[in-house]
């Protein structure tokens, strides 16, 4: 990529510069005549506040305390940085989310993402700590205590606003005429692309491998997600500290054969099942899942509540888990009759029994109808707001993330070789599935 002979020329200029002690850096000549150039090749006059943040993340040496200039990429270097900035349409992401609670399983790969542990170097690249460390000169990352984590890595690439200020300060340049408290009734707590990868971790039965099923069916939990965007103009975020994660006493040894005391992860123990079937979960399958996706059998929610059901606790995650299947395997025609085929060869058949036949014939198991059933009452005996509603046990809890999982798995399998809609898909599953109740 050939970098513009004046830019270079303004960041060396830049370079030169003195520390700028009290004084305001937009006011300094050399950061002026840099706004002016790339205002002349860029047509961006006014870029103050995404300049300054590039030339952090850059290591203007101005900015950095005489003893980490060392930090600081060389003038050439850095103008080939801010010209690919200034003239990128995508920048890439790359979404960190700490597995805690998990136990020890394999590395695996699929689409975009990872999971598995990392050491240093890797995990380092991966926070890009080197442009942190330019940026928050006296910050140290706490990047060998996070090395004690499983991870879950999803990189994407975004496109952006071609305006280096509406990167830097988006809130300055939104349409204030919006609808701010509008709501998108199917946007997730993480990124989509992060929901899609979660997805296709809860395809794996944890509910089977889990050695405490009562205590935690999941392998692991999700307790916040980092964000490191590539994009010069935006400020980077440290990462949240270790002490947000799982951590327990332990004793280690040192090299005298003494005692010291530490702390290491906290585990969610797993069968020894999981350490090979969880390698099941490869790119094969995320082909699978992506064209299932794209589908007619899951033109509904399924994705949403089947993640939303592993963030949710107590009855809100069976409650989900429901819901669900209900988005799986329901039909508007199940409520209104009018809808339905005439004539109708299952017109007594009610709303949750013709969803309970549906997943006994997909899963052909005649029991899955008898435990859907179970727990549609369960359902409803909360939503109403009926007396007497006992604890829900364990067994119930499970059974409804079963459920819910194996219908999924199920849909993803069946997808491929379903050249027909979604209504006759689901009536041909009725059709199968009624003389099962």
């Amino acid at each position: 990529m050939t970098v513009p002979v004046q830019l270079v020329t303004a960041v060396e200029y830049l370079w030169r510069m003195p520390p700028l002690g009290t004084a305001s850096l937009t006011k300094r000549p050399a950061f002026i005549k840099l706004t002016e150039v790339c205002g002349e090749i860029y047509g961006f006059a006014h870029a103050d506040y995404a300049l300054s943040n590039a030339l952090r993340s850059l290591g203007a040496p101005f900015n950095l305390p005489k003893d980490t200039r060392d930090r600081a990429l060389n003038a050439e270097l850095a103008a080939l940085k801010l010209h690919e900035a200034m003239t990128s349409k995508t920048v890439r992401r790359r979404h960190l989310c700490p597995l805690d609670l998990c136990d020890e399983l394999p590395s695996i790969r699929f689409g975009n993402s990872v999971v598995g542990e990392f050491g240093e170097p890797e995990l380092a690249e991966f926070l890009d700590v080197a442009r942190l460390a330019r940026f928050y000169p006296t910050y140290i990352p706490p990047v060998r205590q996070l090395t004690q984590f499983r991870w879950l890595v999803v990189e994407e690439h975004v496109a952006v606003d071609p305006r280096p200020e509406a990167r830097a300060l988006p809130i300055l340049f939104a349409d204030l005429s919006q609808d701010f408290g509008e709501i998108d009734p199917h946007l997730g707590r993480f990124p989509p692309v992060v929901e899609a990868a979660i997805f296709f971790l809860l395809l794996a039965p944890w509910e089977d491998w889990a050695v405490y099923p009562e205590v935690n069916w999941r392998a692991f939990r999700l307790p916040w997600l980092h964000t490191v965007d590539d994009d010069l103009f935006v400020r980077p975020m440290a990462p949240p500290s270790p002490n947000t994660l799982s951590l327990q006493p332990d004793i280690a040894y040192d090299r005298y054969g003494d005692e010291v005391e530490i702390e290491r992860p906290t585990v969610n123990n797993l069968e020894e099942e999981a350490r090979t079937d969880f390698t099941r979960l490869d790119e094969t399958l995320w082909q699978s899942v992506l064209d299932a996706r794209a589908g007619v059998l899951f033109e509904t929610p399924i994705v949403h509540f089947i993640v939303r059901a592993f963030l949710a606790d107590g009855m809100d995650e069976v409650m989900a888990h429901m819901t669900a299947i209900e988005a799986g395997l329901g039909l508007e025609m199940d409520h209104r009759r009018g809808l339905r085929p005439k004539p109708d060869a299952h017109r007594d058949v009610s709303p949750s029994d013709r969803a309970a036949a549906r997943l006994a014939a997909l899963l052909n198991d005649a029991t899955a109808a008898t435990a859907y059933r179970q727990l549609f009452e369960l359902r409803s005996s909360y939503v109403h707001g009926r007396a007497g509603l006992a604890k829900i046990p364990t067994t119930l809890r499970l059974s409804a993330r079963r459920l819910a999982r194996k219908m999924a798995e199920a849909l993803v399998a069946q997808s491929p070789v379903q050249p027909a809609t979604r209504v006759q898909v689901l009536n041909d599953l009725l059709d199968r599935g009624a003389p099962l109740l």
